[in-house]
């Protein structure tokens, strides 16, 4: 049996751009994606802590040390600047992957700055 688990989360992210003309996807600072592991073009979840849409969308690399989070295409009706989101994937795992299973974790502050970290970076 496979164990679809939490992979990486970057909790209490501030949206720093809603652009509706977009093609689509979620713009992320390259360096908060490599924090938790998260790849171009991977599926995620977004929750939005102000108005408690959910919604599914990929990412696409925004550029390192810039604090993006962009919410593209459809999502920027999900969503407005410096709203507070938690952006999520999941991932299938072994019972043999189970027991050294860990997920990334980032915590950040209200410019999009890491505050605390907690599981490896996969």
């Amino acid at each position: 049996m496979l164990h679809y688990m939490l992979k990486s989360k970057l909790h209490r992210a501030t949206v720093t751009d809603a652009n509706l003309k977009y093609e689509g996807s979620l713009t992320i600072d390259r360096s908060l994606m490599d924090a938790v592991g998260l790849l171009p073009f991977e599926k995620v979840k977004i929750y939005n802590i102000n108005n408690g849409e959910r919604f599914d969308t990929y990412v696409i690399e925004g550029p390192v040390g810039s604090g993006t989070i962009a919410l593209n295409g459809a999502a920027a009706r999900k969503g407005l600047i410096n709203d507070l989101v938690i952006i999520v994937s999941y991932a299938l795992y072994t019972p043999e992957d189970m027991a050294s299973y860990a997920p990334s974790i980032v915590v950040l502050d209200e410019k999009n700055r890491i505050k605390t970290t907690a599981g490896p970076v996969i």
